[in-house]
């Protein structure tokens, strides 16, 4: 009898370490305990079987994406006479069977009379500016194509999301610091900033924000995707004491509609209605000109005088009346004026929204072009 009591405990004996054996194979198959054991896990995803999507968790770099565009991005150093006046980013977008093109800004190159590059290598090469728009504060300068280490790729903002994450190449305060890559994310689209043209807030930026880090000698370098594409060419930053981490972009698209004209050297031909105007709130010009407006009226710009045999001279526009909208397009001030006006060509016959002794009109305007005095 003890000999089968002792037989038969043996027997459960085995059969529990069989049962609890395939127990515990089954719950590590279904938990990352299994994969620790196996050595299948990697540094940049895990994969949980026991869900129902697999979920993977990137570790974040950008490293092969920086790599993707680094080399084509260039310090810009602009020479007035043989002292250094300033310094930018710019970044190769193109070659042909001589010459190697770069993206910058307006201001990166304005009043150059020399303008040399800094390779990602150190070595430092000549450029010869093409063409330049301070209105788009774009400029495009050419190299010889024997000095291009890399092209970027052109990618585009408008599939862009707010929140995804973007990159910045570029020598922000000089030489020391460049090829610094900053990143953060898409923070806005389609933003209008105000700038200065003339030295006064005269024109509205229709741009990306991002949070990147975007400092002095920036200017003009490439805002990329996480997939190492240019979506964006950095113009600006707020630079207030309160305000932080809050840089601008022009949209890549935006730049390479006007992109044939720059390497071209042609001058961006822009339309006008043919009028002096200031805004509503410059209440001594007002007075200066005689003219006295409703208290009510908040916004807009107040046409000040009529160029003679422009398209406003041929319309119902007269001096004193408040111009509110073009083509239903609110106009806020000058800036906003000139922003919605650009849109359109020369030739283009647009609808004028204005206040006249409280009331509201319209008018038609074929568009002139601008000729500076």
């Amino acid at each position: 009898m003890k000999e089968k009591n002792r037989l038969n405990l043996v027997i459960y004996l085995f059969v529990a370490f069989i049962l609890g054996g395939l127990l515990m194979y089954i719950i590590a198959l279904n938990t990352p305990v299994l994969e620790n054991l196996t050595g299948e896990t990697t540094t940049s995803s895990t994969t949980c079987r026991a869900c129902s999507k697999t979920v993977i968790v990137n570790d974040g770099s950008l490293s092969a994406s920086v790599e993707k565009a680094y080399d084509a991005v260039m310090m810009v150093q602009n020479y007035k006479g043989n002292s250094l006046a300033s310094t930018g980013s710019g970044f190769v977008y193109k070659t042909d069977d001589k010459y190697g093109y770069l993206l910058t800004n307006h201001h990166v190159v304005d009043g150059a009379t020399k303008i040399t590059l800094i390779r990602s290598d150190d070595e430092e090469i000549n450029g010869t500016v093409l063409g330049s728009d301070e209105y788009l504060d774009l400029a495009v300068i050419r190299i010889n194509k024997n000095d291009v280490k890399d092209v970027a790729v052109i990618g585009t903002s408008e599939k862009s999301k707010i929140g995804d994450t973007v990159f910045t190449i570029g020598s922000p305060l000089g030489y020391e610091y460049r090829g610094t890559v900053t990143d953060g994310i898409l923070s806005g689209k389609d933003r209008k900033v105000t700038v200065s043209i003339s030295g006064n807030n005269d024109f509205i930026m229709k741009v990306l924000q991002t949070n990147a880090a975007v400092n002095p000698g920036n200017s003009g370098g490439p805002l990329l995707n996480a997939e190492g594409e240019v979506i964006g060419i950095i113009s600006l930053k707020l630079v207030q004491t309160e305000v932080e981490n809050m840089g601008f972009a022009i949209p890549i698209e935006y730049a390479m509609t006007h992109i044939t004209n720059l390497e071209q050297g042609k001058a961006i031909v822009r339309p006008m209605l043919g009028i002096t105007m200031v805004n509503v709130s410059d209440t001594y010009t007002l007075y200066r000109n005689g003219i006295m407006l409703n208290q009510d009226i908040t916004s807009g710009v107040v046409v000040i005088e009529i160029s003679n045999n422009s398209g406003a001279s041929k319309s119902d526009l007269k001096k004193g009346d408040v111009i509110t909208k073009l083509n239903n397009e609110a106009i806020n001030n000058t800036a906003y004026l000139r922003y919605e006006l650009y849109k359109y060509n020369v030739g283009d016959t647009i609808t004028v929204t204005y206040l006249r002794d409280g009331k509201e009109r319209t008018t038609k305007i074929k568009l002139t072009e601008y000729k500076e005095d």
